[in-house]
């Protein structure tokens, strides 16, 4: 399965103030893997930044004069998630200002929804948290993701950070290790919600046997060779050897 992890900035908080994108982020994952595809785009909002949204994102007028119009970017971006399943945090903000461009560019572009599906993965996680805190930095903090690069907001930053948070509220890559169902199994949205609510001893009878690797004759004699000069160096036995001493029998 195709999915699209997305994120904007923008130059205020609403598309019917006349308010655009000012920048595009997009990584791809196919069977929940990070495929190193990427979308990533500034473009020209043809308007004045409010200065809370510079605040936000650092991006100002004078580095974007001379970016892309969305008109000119739209067919490579809409080629780029046709088919997919966006993953948008808080996705009605992000959608109202896609599908305010695509209707601005004066063309026959349908709505966004009409190219690809959307999961919101705010809503998705308020099912999963109810009453707690669920920005983005909050679930960076519950699923122990590092996001202190993240200094300012980027589109491609929040995208990557957001991948990362999606996979590991989601069942991270532990669906990955099935090894017996292959990589078809994996599932996204609704489905990818309910994988991620099996208790661990389901997901361990899922899991294939674990390979016992036995040490062989030569390796066991190193060991005890090494574990010797241990022994002579500290001038006493080593701490493996007590605690194998220590161990009751099996």
């Amino acid at each position: 399965m195709k999915q699209i992890v997305l994120d904007t900035e923008t130059t205020g908080l609403s598309p019917d103030e006349g308010h655009r994108i000012i920048e595009i982020g997009c990584v791809e994952l196919i069977a929940r893997k990070p495929t190193g595809n990427r979308f990533h785009v500034y473009l020209n909002p043809e308007r004045e930044i409010d200065q809370g949204a510079i605040d936000v994102h650092g991006l100002d007028n004078a580095f974007l004069s001379d970016k892309p119009l969305f008109a000119e970017v739209k067919a490579d971006f809409l080629e780029f998630v046709q088919g997919a399943e966006l993953i948008i945090h808080n996705a009605p903000f992000d959608v109202g200002f896609l599908n305010a461009e695509l209707k601005r560019s004066q063309s026959e572009s349908a709505a966004l929804e009409s190219y690809c599906t959307i999961l919101d993965t705010l809503t998705l996680a308020r099912k999963m948290h109810p009453g707690q805190r669920n920005s983005l930095d909050a679930l960076c903090k519950r699923y122990d993701i590092d996001n202190r690069h993240r200094d300012l907001h980027g589109a491609l930053l929040d995208a990557e950070i957001l991948a990362e948070v999606y996979l590991a509220m989601t069942g991270g890559q532990m669906l990955l290790l099935l090894d017996d169902e292959g990589p078809g199994h994996a599932t996204a949205g609704a489905d990818a919600m309910a994988q991620s609510n099996m208790t661990a001893s389901a997901r361990n009878r899922r899991r294939s046997a674990l390979r016992v690797m036995a040490c062989s004759d030569e390796e066991l004699l190193r060991h005890e060779e090494k574990l010797d000069a241990i022994d002579r160096s500290c001038g006493s036995t080593s701490v493996w050897r007590r605690d194998a001493a220590d161990s009751p029998p099996r």
